[in-house]
């Protein structure tokens, strides 16, 4: 079985699958076929399974759609620290690493605990304004400052902890997990990062300054970027999911989060793998490693 490129793991058999929530893409059919082979098939192994909930009680989740149906849930998963499997009925599938017809060997492994689990960081983000601070909210991919007018930049300050970073002028700010790196960041020219790897990722969209490079940091940062001077339409997005708007003194605060998502990938698949297939670089192919 592939090594996941040394991504922090664990054995998905830390505790036994007794009970399976089954959450569903909308607006397809086809999951909710496949939804009801896999109820009959989890039932036949003494596995009890719910559709569209998620529930501290439960052992494992298997996502039937795309990463955005992943995305979806993540936060809740992560909290409850339920592992996490995606079956890909979406489009590219970084996250929903299982394609259709690898759901029965995949399942088959995960109920013998002999598929690892990886720690994917999650990010936590609040927003700061002069009335006070909001609650927590949480993301797997990334927190995006995203403006509304295509004839203005936004001026925003960024530290890490107490030092500053700089003051980027442009369409806005991706702050991305390893995870997000193929995401958001990937399209802005961010580069992309090993899961196993613990970093915050910033990165500017469109900068006036073309030097304006993106940045790694610790996971260990407390990372804060300002909004310096009156804007439209400033929005700041989770994973996808407008969260706040963003005015002037405005403050996003962006920490790494207390738990990780518990992601299960596909058995036969390692990360580089994915992306050559994902992103058509060169040779999908394996290349047979040089002796040392």
């Amino acid at each position: 079985m592939p090594d996941r490129g040394e991504t922090r793991q664990e054995g998905s058999g830390c505790r036994p699958i007794r009970r399976v929530g089954i959450v569903l893409r909308k607006g397809s059919d086809e999951p909710g076929r496949l939804a009801g082979e896999l109820i009959a098939w989890f039932a036949e192994r003494g596995v009890e399974s719910c559709v569209d909930e998620v529930r501290g009680d439960l052992d494992l989740l298997v996502i039937l759609g795309g990463d955005g149906t992943l995305l979806h849930v993540a936060a809740e998963a992560s909290r409850h620290s339920i592992p996490v499997v995606g079956i890909n009925m979406g489009g590219l599938g970084f996250l929903t690493e299982v394609s259709r017809d690898e759901w029965l060997p995949a399942l088959e492994g995960i109920l013998q605990g002999a598929v690892p689990v990886e720690h994917r960081m999650m990010l936590k983000a609040r927003l700061v304004t002069q009335d006070g601070a909001t609650s927590w909210r949480y993301a797997l991919n990334e927190a995006v400052i995203s403006k509304g007018r295509i004839d203005r930049l936004v001026q925003l300050g960024a530290w890490a902890g107490d030092e500053y970073i700089t003051t980027y002028r442009a369409d806005g700010l991706i702050i991305s997990t390893p995870t997000g790196a193929t995401a958001y960041n990937l399209s802005a020219g961010g580069p992309i990062v090993h899961p196993s790897l613990d970093s915050i990722l910033v990165t500017p969209i469109c900068p006036f300054m073309l030097d304006s490079r993106p940045v790694l940091l610790s996971s260990q940062t407390r990372l804060t970027a300002r909004l310096l001077a009156e804007a439209e339409n400033v929005t700041i997005i989770l994973d996808g999911q407008a969260a706040w708007n963003m005015r002037s003194s405005d403050t996003l605060e962006v920490r790494a989060a207390e738990k990780p998502l518990r992601l299960i990938g596909s058995p036969g698949k390692d990360y580089f793998e994915i992306l050559r297939c994902k992103l058509n670089w060169g040779s999908s192919g394996r290349v047979r490693k040089p002796l040392a």
